[in-house]
């Protein structure tokens, strides 16, 4: 319980910095379309050092069967979780965003500094478990489920900055190349500012957008229930009953991070892509600022019961 009220007040935190984006836009200082700005900076610069950083660890053979058993449960979630919405899709006709939205969670950019924040910086390393496995299907399975294409491309998936910079972390990690320490002081430093900016950058979107046309779409609802509350459950479920926690000594650990990933809002990269292929991004965008909301309640809560 005191897991979750911890992290019911980190992300209270960065709810308040969404805010201060929302401010920024509604008070005419900058418009909603210089959150690309920011993007861009957070895409390219932020997140691969905070990969970096989370790699930069001693290597021992605990931790890397911790990153191969974080990467094992990630997969079969994230499975569960296409085949869970391909049947929720032929019920109520779920369209590619809808979809991507129920598949995808934010398990980058939120997670790695709450994970650092609630747990220490010492277990960011197993986010990325969930988040490697994720990064591989964003760029085949999602590209393709907004775009409506059925084609794979190599190049999208191994040279993307999230891949790069996992595989340049895991070199270092396996290799122990110890970077000079001025270098990392400003990795560490660009790194630690992942979790902040990007949530500025949601709420600049936020000050942008027509609240009330947001929150009067029944279907929203019922796709924020599903992603922060109905498959997080039955991902909890899946992996009490599997008995992987009793594996490794820190187990329990490993997959309460897992299910921190798999319960977080709408990853915000659907949008981009909804963006990129001309699809509704503006929806796209409606679904992920609601579910941001809402996991400030729903987080914490899931977080409860994986610990019962």
């Amino acid at each position: 319980m005191e897991l979750s009220l911890l992290l019911m007040e980190q992300i209270l935190e960065l709810f308040l910095i969404m805010l201060a984006g929302f401010f920024i836009v509604k008070l005419h200082l900058l418009k909603d379309s210089d959150s690309r700005i920011v993007s861009l900076i957070v895409l390219y610069l932020v997140i691969p050092c905070a990969i970096l950083e989370s790699f930069s660890i001693e290597y021992t053979k605990e931790t890397l069967l911790g990153l191969a058993l974080a990467a094992a449960a990630a997969i079969v979630i994230q499975i569960l979780f296409i085949l869970i919405t391909t049947l929720l899709s032929k019920i109520f006709s779920f369209d590619g965003i809808e979809q991507a939205t129920l598949i995808y969670p934010n398990c980058g950019n939120l997670i790695i500094p709450l994970v650092g924040a609630v747990l220490g910086d010492e277990w960011v390393i197993y986010s990325f478990g969930y988040m490697a496995t994720q990064t591989v299907l964003m760029w085949t399975h999602c590209i393709n489920l907004i775009s409506g294409r059925r084609d794979y491309k190599l190049k999208n998936i191994f040279l993307n900055v999230g891949v790069i910079s996992i595989l340049a972390g895991v070199c270092l990690f396996i290799f122990q190349i110890a970077l000079p320490d001025p270098l990392m002081s400003v990795i560490g430093k660009l790194g630690d500012m992942m979790g902040p900016l990007s949530m500025l950058v949601i709420g600049m979107l936020i000050g942008g957008m027509n609240l009330k046309e947001v929150f009067t779409k029944p279907k929203i609802y019922l796709i924020t229930v599903l992603r922060l509350l109905v498959l997080p459950l039955i991902a909890v479920l899946l992996l009490k009953i599997s008995g992987a926690a009793r594996l490794l000594p820190d187990a329990e650990q490993i997959l309460l991070i897992t299910v921190m990933a798999a319960c977080a809002p709408a990853a915000a990269n659907v949008t981009q892509f909804a963006q990129l292929y001309n699809k509704d991004s503006a929806y796209a965008g409606m679904l992920n600022v609601v579910t941001v909301i809402f996991s400030i309640v729903t987080m914490p809560f899931i977080i409860a019961v994986c610990q019962l």
